[in-house]
């Protein structure tokens, strides 16, 4: 009886031959090499060193083979799956190094800072400009007066010469305050700063000049235009002698002082309770500077190419108003006027929303930055 024929091969398998392997091998050596990143590299990895790779499936096929060419197979395939994993971890330390290296420059923290540094806050810029207006009318000669803001109806409307019956008086306008029993207390939460005039004009000594900045309330829903919580500047000048030409040098001197030089204001006619005449103050667009009025080629948003911007209400102060006051108005005049803080604010650097400045969010409050 022969012996059996140890030579024969019965099974000849295409992903052993030793050429086939040095291919799977250079393939996954140059996928390595040719990653230059972590995420990339470990896609590589996945196709040349996993379950379903080349190599692997290469390895499988090794059972197939008679048992005296097993042991030169799996020698090879075992040399070429750890060059690749000698190739795979020399190449993954390369890219954290990498990595390491950037993270170290784009995320270094300086140690040496104090640790407990407060980070620069702003003031809010309806300060800062309600400030600067104060500053203004201070270097003319004239002085900042204050008043309490829950008021007396008789200072808010009655000495101002707004009857029981006016509209503004209506709970459609005025936040009026109860008493404990639920009746009328006669205070309301005021509606402009004009009280602060009249309590000048009974408290001081004539002439007066005051300003009278602060906080207002009126019924209107918060949007982007309104909010029931605003800020007001107004002024008023009593003297011998004072007139309209007074009045409108004094809007002239502000505006150029907030918007710059070449600014000016006009006057139209209009109705208040509290001046005689009275007048809607505009100031002259501090964009276009009325040169797109008529000028289809240069429109401007900010005036609606009309060259005039509404700022507020103006006027001689109303003699009734003065003898309110047990001022005699035929011997002194004044006049007045009053404009929104918030409305120049949006004039000044282009506020599109007034929610913003209520939100008290530091994003919108930060780029004005810390001027005092």
């Amino acid at each position: 009886m022969s012996a059996p024929n140890k030579s024969y091969d019965p099974v000849e398998v295409e992903a052993l031959k030793p050429e086939e392997i040095e291919r799977m091998r250079d393939e996954a050596l140059a996928a390595f090499a040719a990653a230059d990143s972590l995420d990339a590299l470990h896609e590589a990895k996945v196709a040349h060193t996993g379950p379903a790779s080349p190599l692997s499936l290469a390895n499988r096929e090794i059972g197939a083979l008679p048992p005296h060419a097993k042991a030169d197979a799996g020698k090879r395939v075992g040399m070429a799956r750890g060059a690749v994993n000698k190739a795979l971890a020399a190449r993954q330390g390369e890219l954290e190094a990498e990595r390491d290296a950037r993270v170290l420059v784009e995320e270094a923290v300086d140690v040496t800072l104090p640790h407990d540094r407060v980070p620069a806050g702003a003031r809010h810029p309806l300060t800062t400009l309600s400030e600067r207006i104060e500053d203004i009318f201070v270097a003319m000669g004239y002085e900042v007066a204050e008043g309490p803001e829950v008021e007396a109806e008789w200072f808010n409307f009655d000495a101002l010469n707004i009857g029981p019956d006016h509209p503004a008086r209506s709970e459609h306008d005025t936040f009026f305050v109860r008493g404990d029993d639920g009746a009328d207390s006669g205070l309301v939460l005021r509606t402009h700063t004009s009280p602060v005039q009249i309590r000048s004009l009974l408290g001081r000594e004539l002439p007066v000049y005051v300003i009278c900045p602060g906080r207002v309330y009126r019924t209107d829903e918060l949007d982007a235009t309104h909010t029931p919580v605003f800020h007001q500047v107004e002024l008023l000048a009593v003297d011998e002698g004072l007139t309209m030409a007074d009045l409108k040098g004094t809007l002239d001197h502000m505006v150029q002082s907030l918007f710059g030089e070449g600014m000016k204001t006009r006057l139209r006619p209009n109705f208040f309770p509290f001046t005689e005449p009275s007048a809607e103050m505009d100031m002259v667009c501090y964009v276009c500077r009325g040169e797109s009025v008529g000028n289809p080629d240069r429109p401007c948003r900010t005036c609606s190419s009309e060259g005039w911007i509404e700022l507020g209400g103006c006027g001689m102060v109303n003699p009734r108003v003065l003898t309110a006051c047990g001022v005699d108005p035929e011997k002194y005049s004044g006049f007045a006027f009053g404009f929104g803080i918030e409305r120049m604010l949006m004039f000044r650097h282009n506020v599109e929303d007034m929610r913003d400045m209520v939100e008290g969010d530091v994003r919108f409050t930060r780029p004005f930055g810390m001027e005092i």
